[in-house]
């Protein structure tokens, strides 16, 4: 998990404006996204629909990550550095949570594909048992990415290691250059099954027999716009590359280099999930018109509407 922050101390009121602008608009992607959890929690329509599941569990992994990153932000720059076993416990929970986002997209994908192209056997397939199945089994794939790390880290490390304090970066804690190399295998391994089941489903709803209804057209724009948050989600594996490149042009801003960079590709994207499925979903849209403006008088009964893939 990549951090605003540096190995090397900053001056203090570069440190506090940086640490302050960062959280707010953490706080702020944080508080949307929990509006949209809210209204699925408070309202049927949404929590016995399995697409309305994956998509709160997309916003869910989403703040999971953003309060984990402000954390370890105010803790470096703060304490500088913490207990390492604390450490390691906050990074495994934030990177599994990041490798949940690309697997939850292709689950949205086949459910979309499944939607369009096998209407009759869609609701026996995607139950709202099943679905949860499904989250629980991203959940398992995401975390044996990670558990041979911790492993090999107990097997070789010393006990006195987990009780010392360092800074809480994932290469300050996992040294060892093969743990990196399988790493980004996993990763790699990861992005293309799951291009590929994007690319099958996007091309599946394209010459299904109902591609002509605006329902196929809304759930082929709806797995585009997965591919982009796809891309988004790879800019990730290449955030040191991007910081060391640009850093090499331009030496002397390295620190506002890191920042602008860190918080482009770590918090903006969180942003695309509540605008892409909050705003963009009919459904969605009339109980967030109705959370922010309840004396409005339109759209009583939003459940009557028909479902539709967003």
């Amino acid at each position: 998990m990549n951090i605003t922050t540096t190995t090397n101390k900053e001056p203090l009121h570069i440190a506090v404006v940086r640490l302050g602008f960062t959280v707010f608009f953490s706080l702020t992607i944080i508080y949307i996204n929990g509006i949209l959890i809210h209204i699925f929690r408070k309202h049927q329509v949404f929590n016995m629909n399995s697409r309305y599941i994956l998509y709160i569990h997309l916003v869910f992994n989403d703040i999971i990550m953003l309060a984990l990153m402000v954390l370890l932000i105010i803790l470096s720059t703060v304490l500088y550095t913490i207990n390492v076993s604390f450490c390691i416990i906050m990074l495994m929970i934030a990177i599994s949570s990041n490798l949940n986002n690309p697997l939850t997209l292709a689950a949205m994908a086949l459910e979309c594909y499944l939607a369009i192209c096998f209407p009759l056997h869609h609701p026996r397939i995607c139950t709202v048992k099943k679905t949860y199945i499904v989250i629980a089994v991203i959940w398992f794939l995401s975390s044996l990415t990670i558990l041979p790390d911790l492993f090999v880290l107990v097997a070789t490390r010393p006990a006195e290691y987990f009780n010392s304090r360092s800074f809480c970066l994932w290469a300050n804690i996992f040294t060892y250059p093969h743990l990196e190399k399988k790493r980004d295998v996993s990763n790699i391994i990861c992005l293309v099954i799951v291009w590929l089941i994007l690319f099958y489903a996007y091309f599946r709803i394209l010459f299904t027999a109902q591609a002509a209804s605006s329902n196929a057209k809304k759930a082929r724009n709806t797995v585009l716009l997965h591919g982009f948050q796809l891309l988004l989600c790879m800019l990730s594996y290449v955030h040191s590359i991007m910081i060391e490149g640009i850093i090499k042009l331009f030496p002397e801003d390295a620190r506002v280099i890191r920042f602008a960079i860190s918080l482009l590709i770590q918090v903006t994207p969180r942003l695309i999930s509540p605008i892409v499925y909050g705003i963009r979903d009919k459904l969605f849209r009339q109980y967030l018109k109705r959370y922010f403006l309840p004396t409005t008088k339109t759209d009583i009964y939003p459940e009557k509407l028909e479902k539709k893939p967003i």
